[in-house]
């Protein structure tokens, strides 16, 4: 897990421990928001939406997904604050708590048969809560890794918590396709809860691991030397937003297509192309699986090429795919449909692996959680929020996947020119609370 030898004992037992705890605590949260995803595109438009055309029910279903992902800058904000003020510790227990109850309180939550439209109304509040809990918690699990590790392994260290996303992915997609066979008919009725009341198993798992966690040492040398800002938020927006900016318009071209990938093409796939439910299902697991090597393997490779050159290749090879991808899927072809899926999420952990040393090097350590937490979350608000949508409004008005693969390619062509416009980051040296220059995935000397 990026330790070395020649270290005192205590600091690589410190640094797996915040390894271990990132990656497990990220994973449980993103087995969470995966899970309303799911769910969103298979049940929640009959069960919260009925009455509805089988579009609108699915468009109305996908908006209060996109809810989820609105809140999640409003998150990273709140929780970039007090990560930034008194630990990244502390606060990546309380989103950790927040989006385990959020997520079993939709478990419980009555469907519009029974209570009306009070039913999608309340469903929308959970996931603003959702989103909030998961908003916050990238920035804090992110640090926590990558600031125990030595800066010749940081991208292999950053990459360990997002690792989260296969797993929660794994977790998610698991429970449903088991909860689905389990139950047969009854799942729509009943099934689809226990995979969101299973989430206070998953958070009991979490908290007991961050608990045992010692705190980032980069964060205490910035205590040490009275760095710590009174308004961090406030700070980062003031003199990095171009850095803040840049951080949300790169991961256009990772996290705009990662929902396609993973979410509407359980939409398209069943209700486009006749395609069985359990089958994409299966593909989408195998491909997480192939997710929990991929993304520390890219992460490593940005240590030894650079950060921008492992995600701009990753870029360029998401872009090119686009159209081969729903070419694929739509030969309706078993081993086809499984090629396309898995070489899809291959292609976005060329991004994904490197993309949290990427974006948190761009920030000093006493603005880190907020800038690169909001940076990284404002791409919800205009790439993974609205892709589902978008792919769903283009498929209904032309009825083919062409006008999807464009949008894809342009997603790349804007993230492209955000990856070149990223400015060189400000570090903070440890134990003076004085900027140090460096380059954002420069090679390390010696390498």
């Amino acid at each position: 897990m990026g330790t070395s030898t020649g270290q005192p004992a205590a600091t690589r037992s410190h640094r797996n421990r915040a390894v271990v705890a990132s990656t497990v605590g990220t994973a449980i949260e993103w087995y969470d928001f995966f899970l309303y995803g799911t769910a969103a595109a298979l049940v929640f438009p009959h069960l919260f939406f009925p009455g509805q055309s089988e579009y609108t029910g699915v468009l109305a279903s996908f908006a209060t997904q996109f809810v989820g992902f609105a809140a999640r800058p409003v998150g990273a904000a709140i929780f970039g604050h007090f990560g930034d003020r008194v630990g990244r510790k502390s606060t990546l227990v309380i989103t950790l708590v927040l989006m385990g109850l959020s997520t079993v309180l939709i478990g419980c939550l009555p469907t519009y048969g029974s209570i009306g439209l009070a039913a999608p109304i309340l469903l929308v509040v959970l996931r603003v809560v959702q989103g909030i809990g998961v908003g916050g918690e990238w920035g804090g699990s992110v640090l926590l890794a990558m600031e125990w590790g030595t800066k010749k392994r940081r991208g292999l260290m950053a990459s360990w918590p997002q690792m989260g996303v296969p797993l929660g992915l794994l977790a998610s997609t698991g429970m449903v396709r088991w909860m689905t066979s389990a139950t047969g008919d009854g799942f729509e009725s009943w099934g689809w809860r226990i995979p969101f009341l299973a989430s206070a198993v998953l958070v009991a798992v979490g908290l007991y691991v961050r608990l045992r966690v010692v705190e980032s040492p980069d964060f205490e040398a910035v205590k040490r030397a009275q760095a710590v800002v009174r308004l961090p938020v406030w700070d980062v927006l003031r003199h990095q937003w171009r850095e803040v900016l840049t951080s949300a318009f790169v991961r256009l071209s990772e996290q705009a297509p990662f929902y396609l990938f993973i979410t509407f093409v359980l939409t398209y796939g069943t209700q486009h192309l006749d395609l069985a439910r359990s089958d994409l299902l299966d593909d989408t697991l195998v491909a997480a699986a192939v997710g929990l090597v991929s993304i520390p393997v890219f992460g490593h490779l940005s240590d030894r090429i650079g950060r921008r050159l492992m995600y701009g290749i990753g870029i360029a090879c998401v872009a090119v795919f686009a159209f081969p991808y729903f070419a694929l899927l739509n030969t309706g072809s078993a081993g086809l449909v499984l090629l396309a899926i898995v070489l899809s999420l291959v292609f976005h952990d060329m991004q994904y692996g490197p993309q949290a040393a990427l974006i948190a090097e761009g920030f000093g350590t006493h603005v880190r959680y907020s800038g690169a937490g909001i940076g990284y979350q404002l791409a919800s608000v205009i790439a993974g929020g609205p892709a589902p949508l978008i792919a769903a409004a283009i498929l209904e008005d032309t009825g083919s996947s062409v006008g999807i693969s464009v949008y894809i390619v342009a997603c790349c062509v804007l993230s492209l020119v955000a990856l070149l416009l990223i400015p060189r980051s400000t570090d903070i040296a440890p134990g003076t609370g004085k900027p140090a220059r460096q380059e954002v995935g420069e090679r390390p000397a010696g390498k």
